[in-house]
């Protein structure tokens, strides 16, 4: 079981040293396939030119070491992938990795590498850092560029990187977006105001981050999130009409993996009713959002509402989709949202705490993160 898809060494040659970085497999490297974990696209010739997220890291002094394994198509949560293989879980070898960044979690976790790239369509940094134990930021929506990420379009899909602790992910984050200002999502923040999301999930997780809030410095409230089942509900649909649109003509040719089969065939099935049902949501629960920021610096909740399953039960047939429920809403309303670790009482894993900021204050949630893991340490 691998995290890598591919394994190489490529730097600027202003870089005789400098970190280390996986990008995933939905991302250019000119020189090299995008399969995007596929057998349905592991003839696809070599990338003619990078991405602009992996021009910048190399622009930047990042040395890239690799693709990151995933899990198929980026259509998936549990980063189990038949084909490529399925990355291991740093923190349970037993448990899944999440997906569908399966790879870049798993890569960053393992610390073969300082940091990853990842892409967060519906959850797929989130859940998989929350899973592997590691820190990954869902940037704005159209902050990064996603030119030269596949698929070339979409209304959710965000890059994003994955770091072991604040400063590295602070300085992958700027090495894809030159305008993310280092400074401001460094310093270090007192009084922060919180808004603590009132949510369903296992009651451990729910006081680990109550935990982590009580030792931040700052003032915390619990509200309600109007809308957040519904638009988890209209996320899923504009998913699978946009997968469906990009990947849909693969399926049917006996090269796909059965689950994928199975979901770009309901996938196909999303009907336009649905999407305009869809978009309404879209604009109230991003408005719900926005209300809810307005007298906060944050909203604070779970990553995933449990911790992730094993792979013998994701195999089995589990039901994954719940995995989803807290974090594809942001997707759908564009807010910058990040998860970083946090204890659980009596558990040798760790949780994931989700930090959710206002659209384009990318910087302040870091900083917000910084405080809480400075003060988790303490």
């Amino acid at each position: 079981m691998t995290a890598f898809i591919s394994q190489f060494s490529l730097r600027s040659n202003e870089a005789a040293s400098a970190l280390t970085i996986a990008i995933k497999d939905t991302i250019d490297v000119a020189g090299y396939p995008t399969t995007a974990g596929s057998r349905a696209l592991a003839g696809s010739p070599p990338a003619a030119r990078h991405a602009d997220v992996v021009q910048n890291v190399l622009d930047a002094g990042w040395h890239i070491v690799g693709k990151a394994n995933m899990h198929e198509l980026a259509f998936g949560m549990t980063g189990i992938n038949d084909f490529t293989g399925t990355p291991r879980n740093p923190q349970d070898p037993a448990r899944i990795p999440g997906g569908s960044s399966s790879g870049s979690a798993s890569a960053v976790g393992l610390e073969l590498v300082d940091a990853a790239l990842g892409t967060d369509t519906g959850g797929s940094i989130r859940g998989p850092a929350a899973c592997c134990g590691v820190i990954g930021l869902k940037p704005t929506f159209g902050r990064v560029s996603r030119v030269g990420v596949a698929p070339a379009e979409s209304s959710l899909d965000c890059v994003g990187p994955f770091a072991r602790d604040m400063r590295t992910l602070i300085a992958a984050m700027a090495g894809i977006d030159p305008t993310f200002g280092i400074g401001a999502a460094s310093e270090g923040r007192t009084g922060i105001n919180i808004a603590c999301v009132s949510v369903e999930a296992d009651a451990d997780i729910l006081k680990a981050v109550q935990n982590a809030v009580d030792r931040v410095e700052g003032n915390m409230r619990s509200i309600e999130l109007r809308l957040l089942q519904d638009a988890f509900d209209a996320g899923l649909a504009v998913i699978n009409a946009e997968t469906s649109r990009a990947f849909g003509h693969l399926a049917g040719a006996g090269r796909l993996g059965a689950d994928l089969e199975a979901r770009l065939r309901l996938a196909a099935a999303t009907t336009a009713a649905q999407l305009e049902a869809a978009e309404q949501v879209r604009r109230r629960f991003t408005e719900a959002v926005d209300h809810a920021l307005a007298d906060v610096d944050v909203l604070v909740m779970p990553t995933l509402p449990t911790l992730p399953i094993t792979v013998e039960a994701a195999r089995s047939g589990t039901s994954v989709i719940a995995m989803s429920s807290l974090i594809r809403p942001f997707n759908l309303s564009g807010h910058p949202a990040l998860s970083m670790p946090i204890p659980v009482a009596n558990s040798s894993l760790k949780a994931g705490l989700q930090i959710i900021g206002r659209k384009g204050a990318d910087e302040r949630v870091c900083a917000v993160a910084a405080c809480f893991e400075a003060a988790l340490a303490a």
